[in-house]
C-alpha cells in the first residue's frame, strides 16, 4: 500500500465513523429531515426486495437512521483499516445517497442564504461520493477480477493453441520417425533373407 492510500483512506472515512456513531447513539434529531425520505423509500424497498430481505427492513425512521449509522461506522472502519476496503467504500457510497437527499434538500429551501448553504453541503457530499466510488474500484495497481478473468481466458486459449501445435508437430515427427524405422527394419529384413 502506498503512503497516499495509507493516509487517504482514514481521512476519507473519519467523517463517516464519527457521524455514524452519532446516528446510532442519538438518531432523534435527524428524524424530521429523514422522515420524508424514509416514507418514500421503505415501501419501495419492500416491494422491490425479495420477501426475506423486505421483511427485515425496519419500519421506523429512528431504526433506519441507526441502521444507516451502523453501516457508516462499519464501512468507515473497513475503509480506514484496509480490511474489506472496497466493500466498505461501496457501503459508504450507498449510505451517503439517502443521507445527502434527506440532509441537504437545497431545492426545497426558500431562503436564499439557506439554499446556498444546503447546495454547498450537497455538492460536498457529491465530492465525497466521488472519492468513495474511486476507493471502491481501487485495486491498488493490481489487476481486478474482470481483467484477470478475461486475460486468464485469453491465456488459456493461447496455451491450448500452442499445445495443439506442439502436439501436431510431435505427431508428425513421430510418424516420420516410425516410417524411417519401418524402412530400416524392411531393409534389414530384406538383407538378411537368404535369397537376397
Amino acid at each position: 500500500m502506498t503512503v497516499v492510500r495509507a493516509l487517504a483512506r482514514p481521512l476519507l472515512s473519519v467523517l463517516f465513523v464519527v457521524q455514524g456513531a452519532n446516528q446510532v447513539r442519538n438518531p432523534e434529531p435527524l428524524v424530521p429531515k429523514a422522515q420524508p425520505v424514509t416514507d418514500r423509500l421503505v415501501p419501495l424497498a419492500k416491494r422491490v426486495a425479495p420477501a426475506q430481505v423486505g421483511d427485515r427492513i425496519p419500519d421506523t425512521t429512528v431504526n433506519l437512521i441507526r441502521l444507516n449509522g451502523a453501516a457508516q461506522v462499519i464501512g468507515g472502519l473497513a475503509l480506514a483499516t484496509g480490511k474489506g476496503r472496497r466493500l466498505g467504500a461501496a457501503v459508504l457510497a450507498a449510505s451517503l445517497v439517502p443521507t445527502t437527499v434527506a440532509g441537504h434538500p437545497f431545492w426545497q429551501e426558500t431562503d436564499k442564504q439557506a439554499k446556498q448553504v444546503q447546495r454547498v453541503q450537497f455538492m460536498k457530499n457529491l465530492g465525497l461520493l466521488g472519492g468513495l466510488l474511486l476507493a471502491a474500484v481501487d485495486t491498488e495497481g493490481q489487476p481486478g477480477l474482470v481483467w484477470r478473468a478475461s486475460h486468464g481466458a485469453k491465456a488459456a486459449k493461447r496455451e491450448t493453441k500452442r499445445g495443439a501445435k506442439l502436439a501436431k508437430r510431435e505427431t508428425k515427427q513421430l510418424a516420420k520417425s516410425a516410417r524411417r524405422e519401418a524402412k530400416l527394419v524392411a531393409r534389414t529384413a530384406k538383407a538378411e533373407l537368404p535369397f537376397g
